[in-house]
């Protein structure tokens, strides 16, 4: 993870003894139900683990971006992956770099629609006073060994899986940024999100998610809770890994994390167990970030919290599952505005409306003069519905009188219009509608609610209750 000084938390006032902090309490693996996904084997990601140690130890203790153990790293894990059946490409970082770092590592595996794509990416690259072992080796690591799996189990795909190994994140996030700099528009409309790993093994760690409310972080917080974790936002990570490169074209993103410098709280310590008001990592950036640096427990949850992540997002359901428990985020618009995008000052309990149920909704354009306003959000349909179904409640308001349009309300998916309501279409209460999202089964869309008046007489569109139904 680089460092932010101006981040209050990058502090190291305490120092403590890295391989001495408890570790966080032993694993219980979900039921099948939980997860379709593959266990991944610990003692693998621990076995590339050492291997980027010996890297270091090999290349003056470090395996920093411009450096030999850098380039070595690459080589390691590319050889690995090409064995494995991946397309893998060395992306040199020809703007924005350090001078003389060395590559970003691309793998993509050659399966499933080339148009819906999730990433999933880690810096290999440390910084120079250790072997970087927590960061990033074990992010680099986990990545690796889930990429393996999938190759292993070779399951039939809905969508393409890219891994990426990241350069020069320590001196400011430039390989990835230039990454996706380097991509066309329509190379990155492609990508549906963008799962981040920086720093999965922190021995006093805590079980950290990135935008844990939104939809892209659904899957891995669905794993997390199925062990009971109780897992918060990452807060401390927030702009400062791979990811924010991605957030900074719109691509939405997510991703598993333990914890650097900050302190972890006593409430904390008392769910996940460890030592209240030590650092999460009291070897983040020193040389004491070796292999002692590692906790075990925390790495094998974050590996397979990955699997199933992949396994939701791209891999073709084998029994014909339909679970659609969760997949539109905050439906009922009672939590906040995540993970709605748009327009989300509409989103609320607004004097004038009510709501189908509970107290917020989404009011949609109602000024009686030219406004258009939208919300919407990804929504992953599951690869194993037969028959896929977006139900919402709408209420139309509207001083407009007789049958012409006027002002009206479209459903659309990746800008393909599903439905259209208008003005004519008030009924003076709320009337639940749907859409039909069966053509979507396995793929991540962009659902939006769009609410447009013309110049004089208002018509409100007001939504609430947004769900997925299937079978």
């Amino acid at each position: 993870m680089i460092r932010r000084l101006a981040v209050a938390s990058v502090s190291l006032a305490v120092v403590l003894g890295c391989g001495t902090l408890p570790a966080v309490a032993a694993d219980s693996r979900p039921t099948a139900a939980a997860s379709a996904a593959p266990d991944v084997d610990v003692t693998k990601v621990k076995a590339h683990l050492n291997e980027l140690s010996a890297i270091a130890s090999r290349n003056g203790g470090n395996r920093r971006s411009t450096g030999q153990g850098y380039r070595d790293s690459v080589a390691y894990v590319k050889g690995k992956l090409q064995a494995a059946g991946y397309t893998v490409t060395e992306q040199p970082c020809t703007s924005g770099c350090t001078s003389g770092a060395g590559p970003n590592l691309i793998a993509e595996w050659p399966q499933g629609d080339a148009n819906q794509v999730t990433m999933f990416g880690a810096h290999l690259d440390g910084v120079s006073a250790g072997p970087g072992m927590n960061d990033n080796g074990s992010g680099s690591a986990a990545l690796l060994e889930n990429a393996l799996t999938l190759a292993q189990q070779n399951p039939a795909m809905t969508g393409r899986v890219r891994f990426a190994w990241w350069t020069d994140e320590e001196q400011g996030l430039n390989g990835s940024d230039f990454y996706v700099r380097s991509l066309s528009s329509t190379e990155r409309a492609k990508i549906k999100a963008y799962y981040n790993f920086d720093m999965v093994a922190s021995v006093n760690g805590g079980y950290f998610i990135n935008h844990i409310t939104s939809a892209a972080a659904a899957p891995m917080k669905a794993y997390w809770d199925s062990l009971g974790l109780q897992p918060e936002e990452n807060t401390e990570g927030a702009g400062r890994s791979d990811d924010y490169s991605f957030e900074q074209y719109g691509i939405p993103t997510s991703g598993y994390a333990m914890g650097a410098s900050a302190r972890k709280t006593s409430a904390q310590a008392a769910k996940w167990g460890g030592t209240a008001g030590s650092a999460y990592d009291p070897c983040y950036h020193r040389s004491c970030d070796t292999l002692t640096n590692i906790n075990t427990t925390g790495l094998d949850r974050a590996s397979d919290g990955i699997a199933h992540t992949v396994w939701q997002r791209a891999v073709r359901s084998e029994t014909g599952g339909c679970d659609t428990a969760g997949v539109v985020g905050n439906g009922g618009f009672e939590s906040g505005t995540a993970p709605w995008t748009g327009d989300t000052g509409a989103i609320g309990a607004h004097s004038g409306q009510s709501a189908h149920t509970g107290t917020r909704y989404a009011w949609l354009a109602g000024y009686g003069s030219t406004r258009t306003e939208s919300i919407g959000q990804q929504v992953t349909v599951p690869a194993g519905c037969s028959r896929a179904t977006l139900t919402y409640w709408l209420r139309i308001d509207t001083d407009e009188t007789g049958s012409t349009a006027y002002d009206r309300f479209t459903v659309k998916a990746d800008g393909s219009t599903l439905a259209t309501l208008s003005n004519a279409d008030a009924s003076g209460g709320y009337v639940q509608r749907s859409v039909d999202l069966t053509a979507y089964a396995g793929r991540t869309v962009t659902v939006t609610f769009t609410g447009s008046e013309d110049a004089s007489l208002q018509t409100s569109f007001v939504l609430d209750d947004v769900s997925l139904q299937g079978s």
